[in-house]
C-alpha cells in the first residue's frame, strides 16, 4: 500500500493566499492532516485484524470435520442394525 504524504506547509500557504484568515486556514490544514491519517489503513494494521479470523475459521473447520465425521459414523451404526 502507498503511503499518502501531506504538505501542511504548501497546503496552509494555498488557503492564505486565497484569502481564507489564518486561524481558519490553519484549521483546515489540521482537520485535513488529521483525516488523511485516520482513514488509511495500513496492510500491517489490516493484517493484525484479520489475523484472529483466520484462527477462529481453523477451528470452524475442525468442528465441522469432527461434526462430518460422528454424522456418517453414527449413519453407518444405525444403517448396519
Amino acid at each position: 500500500m502507498s503511503t499518502t504524504t501531506f504538505d501542511r506547509l504548501t497546503y496552509l500557504e494555498t488557503l492564505k493566499a486565497s484569502g481564507i484568515p489564518e486561524d481558519q486556514a490553519l484549521a483546515h490544514t489540521v482537520a485535513l492532516e488529521a483525516a488523511l491519517h485516520e482513514s488509511v489503513v495500513t496492510q500491517t494494521g489490516l493484517q493484525r485484524e484479520v489475523a484472529p479470523i483466520h484462527t477462529d475459521m481453523a477451528v470452524l473447520k475442525w468442528m465441522v470435520g469432527f461434526n462430518l465425521a460422528a454424522t456418517v459414523g453414527i449413519v453407518l451404526i444405525l444403517l448396519r442394525h
